[in-house]
């Protein structure tokens, strides 16, 4: 354990610098994204245009999550109070 305890230590300081920077350029980095979403569905034929979409939201996704991250002062491991329910089938009673 004490590798990774060390490796965790060590890269604390880049999570911030990076919440910092998703925060002050996510609406860049959106952009970004939907563009090489576009280039990438119109090269391959929109053959994978549902998978290319669902990685575009997955990737814009965790982006506002590290933006919003220190914002909320959560450790984004709970989830956001209030949102929607996780999906899957609903509990057997």
């Amino acid at each position: 354990m004490g590798l990774l305890h060390n490796l965790k230590a060590r890269l604390e300081p880049a999570k911030g610098k990076v919440s910092d920077l998703a925060q002050q350029h996510g609406d860049k980095i959106d952009r970004g994204l939907d563009k090489v979403a576009k280039t990438v569905d119109e090269r391959t034929k929109h053959k994978y245009s549902d998978r290319i979409h669902t990685g575009t939201d997955k990737a814009k996704g965790a982006m506002d999550r590290l933006a919003h991250k220190d914002a909320e002062g959560t450790d984004g491991g709970g989830g956001t109070p209030g949102g929607p329910p996780p999906a899957g089938p609903p509990p057997a009673s």
